[in-house]
């Protein structure tokens, strides 16, 4: 039977051939995009994990002798630095990983980023906040990114002990915390499922192309004779030969464009080609599973054949949809509601655990529930029809509904993943921001001290003096708890306020600026219990430095608070600097959800054009017999535009307010938030892809006229 059904396969004329070259072609592209997904999500676990790296837990109670670590940001220009200072206790300490040996007291590594930052600015406003011997590069290893900007700054363990976040390792790199977080794990399972659902329907969908026909073919088997495990065989063996095939050449493909994944920056960092990887279990799954999907649905797509061969020789019509089809829709969003009245899981995986089943069961909801949707909004349609291709399209449609929805099957996925991935971050981004590109333009630089340890007096005058520094302000702790922090009057910059007549002491905001507001001259500052003469005794708490708001002057004055006092609890930053850095992590998760609706809306728009063109192959006949009763070639057009764009706006337009809804329960019930309407661009995204959706139709329909001949009709 095994060489029966390949010859079958490739001998069954021009017809059979062009059949397998496009399920080949189809599968290439499905398989590719499903090992781009796999690798995509093990670089973003990568990424992140050594991320992660960078901020380790202590190990010091663990044998041996420990590695002091310190990890401590900085800032220039709005860009993150991250620095890490070590310091060995001995020779058996760990050595941090991406550089060949632990950097003594005065040396350091850096990224080649970094170095080229160094290399490009003066060192009084960048270089010289480090140690003096730049001794080598920090290797791909220890960096997130290419771009990632990092330094690894040799220390002694008395200096380090000192550090706020000072710890002792017995192992570097490979004890990194739980990675990722509640966000992070929920942003990355929507991606998964965004790409991979769609990714499966369009293979689905290609395997099963023209399969009326096959369908046909097979029945006049079992008529003279073949039994169904015999055609389950031949059928099996047909389809997989061609997703063999096609699998194979998806991963030419990936291994093809993986250096041009590796540089789309959809987490808002790009990543090593090394990153975008395959696992084991990622290369067996899809070589193995994909041909053997791609058989099974062969099988499954000729289940009539197998219990009634007349019912397809006579073309019977196939049973509608009944209404049980809505309650794994219906459970779904019960069981996403339930988690607004009952407990709420308080850890990530308890988040997760919820969240994902119920997702997945809307998704399966959705998919079961389209014929009949798609049902339902065709008898609509042919009740309000008045023109003969839309009552056409429209009775054709509620003849065979689940074929109609087998074409939009994979858009209505796909805009509703990305309804909910766009909902979600978006609400995130406008409950804990919205922060805007990091604007630098600030005059105020500031930094937090520690244990209300104050800036040395030499720092304070090195920074005083320091070209473009205007002030420098040390605020104290106010002993009144939930209090701004206190200052002498006659140390507030005058562009920051004044005190009132008699006043020596103020309580003042932090940075000298309320949150929210700007600096203003004519601000009084209202007076503080403390005695001008105590407020020396007081914890320090930040430091406030007014510049001219240069660039330089800010850099400069940076500078020279790190070189002289290293034990900050924050770096010194203006605003822009915080905001630049929450706004990157931001357009991250933003780009995540972009990848995923161009990503999802593309790989729907394949399954729509192979379903369109497997449907007009497969209704030659009809259609011929149609232009034969006079019907003219632009209503056949308008029927077939009509049987799919019709079926696609429905389907677009509850995917998405099912979306919505998924989106709001989940955040009500998990984090307190009410869904934030996307902007504008999330709809104009939504309608550019229904409208290159529109295309693929169009681009279709000049076949029509090409195989609905008179010939057609008298050779079938």
């Amino acid at each position: 039977m095994i060489g029966f059904g390949l010859r079958l396969a490739v001998a069954g004329g021009r017809e059979a051939l062009t059949r397998l070259v496009i399920i080949a072609a189809a599968v290439a592209v499905g398989a590719g995009l499903l090992l781009a997904t796999f690798a995509g999500i093990n670089a973003v676990n990568a990424q992140l994990t050594r991320y992660a790296a960078l901020y380790p837990p202590s190990t010091s109670g663990a044998s041996g002798d420990p590695l002091w670590w310190s990890t401590r940001e900085d800032y220039f220009h709005g860009e993150q630095i991250l620095r890490v200072d070590v310091a060995a206790t001995g020779a058996a300490s760990p050595v941090p990983v991406g550089i060949p040996r632990t950097p003594a007291v005065g040396e350091y590594y850096a990224s080649s980023a970094l170095q080229r930052l160094l290399a490009a600015n003066p060192g009084d406003q960048l270089a010289d906040r480090y140690p003096v011997h730049n001794v080598g590069i920090v290797g791909d290893a220890a960096l997130t990114s290419p771009d990632t900007l990092l330094l690894i700054a040799g220390s002694t363990p008395e200096l380090l002990a000192e550090q706020p976040r000072a710890r002792q390792l017995t192992s570097t790199g490979d004890n990194a915390p739980a990675l990722p977080e509640t966000v992070v794990d929920l942003i990355m399972s929507v991606i998964v499922a965004g790409l991979l659902f769609p990714v499966l329907i369009f293979i689905g969908t290609a395997t099963r192309l023209n399969a009326a026909r096959r369908e046909q073919r097979f029945a006049a088997m079992r008529l003279v004779g073949a039994t169904p495990r015999q055609i389950s065989v031949v059928a099996a063996i047909e389809t997989a030969s061609a997703a063999l095939a096609g699998t194979a050449l998806g991963f030419v493909l990936f291994f093809v464009f993986r250096d041009s994944l590796a540089s789309i920056p959809f987490t808002g960092d790009r990543f090593f080609s090394s990153d975008i990887s395959l696992g084991g279990w990622d290369v067996l799954l899809v070589a193995v599973g994909v041909p053997a999907g791609a058989a099974l649905a062969a099988a499954v797509s000729l289940r009539r054949v197998r219990v009634s061969p007349l019912g397809i020789t006579r073309r019977t019509t196939p049973r509608p949809p009944r209404w049980y089809r809505l309650v794994p829709l219906l459970l779904g969003l019960a069981e996403l509601t339930f988690f607004l009245i009952g407990p709420r899981p308080e850890t990530s995986d308890g988040q997760m655990a919820v969240f994902v089943p119920g997702l997945l069961l809307v998704m399966t909801g959705l998919l079961l529930a389209g014929p009949l949707l798609t049902m339902v909004s065709a008898r609509v349609m042919a009740r309000r029809s008045t023109r003969p291709a839309m009552l056409i399209a429209a009775r054709r449609l509620a003849d065979n509904p689940k074929a109609g929805f087998r074409a939009i099957s994979g858009i209505m996925l796909a805009l509703f993943i990305t309804t909910v991935a766009t909902g979600v971050i978006t609400t995130i981004v406008a409950n804990r921001g919205p922060a805007p590109t990091g604007s630098t333009d600030s005059a105020t630089l500031s930094t937090y001290m520690p244990d209300g340890k104050p800036v040395p007096a030499t720092t304070l005058a090195e920074l005083r003096s320091t070209p473009g520094v205007e002030a420098a302000t040390e605020l104290r702790e106010n002993p009144v708890k939930y209090a701004g922090p206190v200052v002498a009057c006659s140390d507030i910059p005058a562009a920051y306020g004044r005190c009132a007549g008699g006043v020596t002491v103020a309580e003042v905001s932090t940075d000298l600026v309320p949150y929210g507001a700007t600096a203003d001259p004519a601000r009084v500052w209202p007076a503080s219990t403390v005695p001008l003469d105590g407020l020396a005794t007081l914890p320090a708490e930040s430091i406030v430095v007014l510049t001219d708001g240069s660039a330089a002057a800010i850099e400069r004055a940076r500078t020279a608070l790190e070189k002289g006092y290293s034990g900050y609890a924050v770096a010194p930053h203006v605003p822009g600097d915080f905001e630049s850095d929450f706004a990157d992590t931001l357009r991250g998760w933003q780009q995540l959800a972009d990848v995923v609706i161009v990503a999802s809306l593309a790989i729907a728009g394949c399954s729509l054009a192979v379903s369109v063109i497997g449907g007009l192959t497969e209704r030659k006949r009809p259609f011929s017999l149609l232009r034969l009763s006079g019907a003219p070639v632009q209503v056949l057009r308008r029927v077939v535009a009509f049987e799919t764009a019709a079926p696609m706006v429905t389907a677009a337009v509850i995917a998405m307010g099912m979306g919505f809804l998924a989106a709001q329960l989940f955040l009500q019930a998990q984090m307190g938030y009410t869904l934030v309407a996307p902007g504008a661009a999330f709809y104009g995204i939504v309608i550019a892809g229904l409208a290159a959706c529109l295309g693929i139709i169009a681009s279709t329909l000049p076949l029509l006229e090409r195989i609905t001949g008179p010939e057609t009709a008298r050779s079938e």
